[in-house]
This record gives C-alpha cells, structure tokens and sequence, in this order.
C-alpha cells in the first residue's frame, strides 16, 4: 500500500478532500482524460452490451474509465476498458478484493490499472462506505455515464453528487419502463442521452 502524496485536483469538488487515499497500480492514470460509468448491479442484456462497447471505444480513444469495482455495469465497465485503462475505486481497505466475485479482475486492475481506496488496510465495506466511495468515482471523472439505475438506487446518489459538482450526466437510451432514474433524468433534462 502507498499513499497518494501530490494533490489529484478533480478531487477539490468532493464535500472534503480525502484525508488519506491509498493506490495500488499505475498512479499515472490519473492524469489521463477520464470518464466515470456507474450503474445496476443487475444490469439487463442490452445495457451490458452497450456498457462493454462504451467503456471499449472511450479506452480505445486513450479515455481512462473510472468506477467503483462492484458487480454489474461497474465490472462490465472495468472489463471493457481493459485493466490497463481504468480505475477502481474501493469502499474498503485496498488490500481487501470486494466483492470476493471480482477477485481476480480487481487484482488485474491492481498489476496493470488502478486501485484506490479512502480506508485503511482491512477496513471492510459498510453501508456508509459506498456512499463515500460513489462521490470519490464521481469527482475522478470529467463527465458521469449512468448505464441504467433504479430510482432510489446507489447510482443516483452518484447523480446528486454530479450536480452538486457541477458534471455533465449522460445516460444509456432505454425502452419505456426499463432504468426508470435515468428515463427521469432525460426527462427532467438533467442528462443526455449518450
């Protein structure tokens, strides 16, 4: 475990600096052009598709994915970027690999990627922690892309801080019925269809 030492300057929109932010990888990532995608853990098969293909194309226009290492559209962003291309934020200790079911992508991330974490070694995830975890994916990334959320969900939280910095949001077009948040966001005009 290190410590991030130089101030990472998306990061002076949080509510409150980190007061200590551990990496494991390649800390040059964070001077790329970066874009966060959050979204259900329970994403249908048209949002991973279009999630796979979306974190894809922006890796292979040297953009570095940000989300937040959990399953659904985080992992399916993570994977579509490729590990040499994104950044997984922790809500626990960064030598704690969670969810266990991402093991092995979250360790490729942290050869080839990287990983970062606001808590100490061994410092499990509690609800609270996703929170804290979602501002810091959110500041990270110039813009926000919401694959497909549920009102209520985690990912609105990521919307609201969004807004609160100021962010373009983007969603995934989605049939009637499906994704609910991100159909009110397009339909409040407070995203843009991607």
């Amino acid at each position: 475990m290190s410590l991030v030492q130089d101030e990472i300057k998306e990061l002076s929109c949080m509510k409150k600096y980190p007061q200590e932010l551990s990496y494991r990888g390649n800390l040059e990532l964070i001077k790329k052009k970066k874009i966060s995608i959050v979204g259900t853990r329970k994403p249908s098969k048209y949002t991973r598709e279009v999630t796979q293909r979306l974190a894809s194309l922006l890796s292979r226009h040297n953009i570095c994915v940000v989300s937040g290492g959990a399953m659904g559209v985080d992992a399916i962003a993570h994977l579509g970027a490729g590990a040499k291309n994104t950044i997984a934020v922790l809500p626990c200790g960064i030598d704690i690999k969670y969810p266990s079911v991402n093991t092995n992508l979250l360790s490729s991330i942290e050869k080839e990627g990287l990983l970062l974490s606001q808590f100490e070694n061994g410092f499990k995830s509690r609800p609270w922690t996703f929170v804290t975890r979602n501002e810091l994916v959110v500041a990270l990334g110039e813009v926000l892309v919401v694959c497909e959320a549920d009102l209520n969900s985690g990912s609105m939280r990521s919307v609201k801080y969004a807004l609160e910095m100021g962010k373009e949001i983007y969603v995934l077009p989605h049939r009637l019925n499906e994704s609910l948040a991100t159909q009110e966001l397009l339909e409040s005009g407070r995203a843009k269809a991607v």
